[in-house]
């Protein structure tokens, strides 16, 4: 029986993951039952008539925080088995890397908890949580972004997701520290109609030689040695 990887994301704003999750490599991998991304509203766990998933902070401060309760019943509600792994979108968590994204698609299901406002009450990441992650050094609205974010990065590792596996092994970041070679395709000589000089037309912009040789030991050298650093 096939085995299909689980990814749920708990927000307030569940209408917002649908659009990217049902399209292009996410949407196919759906359809042919290789993964399953689910929103969930987070106030479908609320407890009081206005559905309430925020509250004013202890000790004072601006901003409204993300309540415990509504987070613990929806993972008590949504986590099935026992390899499954708990997600806190959190711009103080750790910055999510591809390694990060290799390890996770070993689990049967992912479950995020998207946060919002000024945060999350602490015991979410405390309590509930397995790990916290940010998907960069700076802050967004909300946690729906780096979730469908890392939602992608963890589910392009699930065999059978990419087409080819080569394609896989080639991306950028596959080794630490370096980034994927540059790219070209048709066609070899391209002349730029928005960049005409005075004297007439621009300098064609070429494919470099040595990708059109056919020359399979020399393109790999040249790739090789044209991998980016990250800085």
């Amino acid at each position: 029986m096939k085995k299909v990887r689980a990814f749920d994301i708990v927000t307030i704003f569940s209408e917002m993951i649908g659009g990217y999750a049902n399209t292009s490599i996410l949407g196919r991998a759906q359809e042919n039952g290789l993964i399953k991304i689910t929103a969930h509203n987070l106030r479908d766990w609320t407890t009081d008539k206005h559905r309430s998933t925020d509250d004013s902070s202890y000790g004072g401060g601006p901003g409204m925080v993300m309540m415990v309760e509504p987070f613990d019943l929806a993972v008590k509600a949504i986590k099935k088995g026992k390899k499954a792994r708990v997600i806190l979108t959190s711009a103080s968590g750790k910055i999510f890397t591809q390694a990060d994204a290799k390890r996770l698609a070993k689990y049967d299901q992912i479950i995020f908890l998207c946060g919002r406002y000024e945060g999350v009450d602490a015991r979410v990441e405390e309590k509930i949580a397995d790990e916290a992650f940010s998907i960069g050094g700076y802050v967004l609205t909300g946690g729906e972004l780096p979730a469908l974010v890392m939602t992608d990065a963890i589910a392009r590792h699930v065999p059978g997701v990419l087409g080819k596996r080569e394609s896989l092994a080639e991306e950028s970041h596959t080794k630490e520290g370096l980034l994927e070679y540059p790219q070209y395709t048709k066609p070899p000589l391209y002349v730029s109609l928005s960049k005409v000089g005075s004297r007439g037309l621009s300098k064609p912009w070429l494919v470099p030689e040595v990708l059109l040789s056919g020359d399979h030991a020399k393109i790999a050298e040249w790739r090789k040695a044209h991998q980016k650093k990250i800085e």
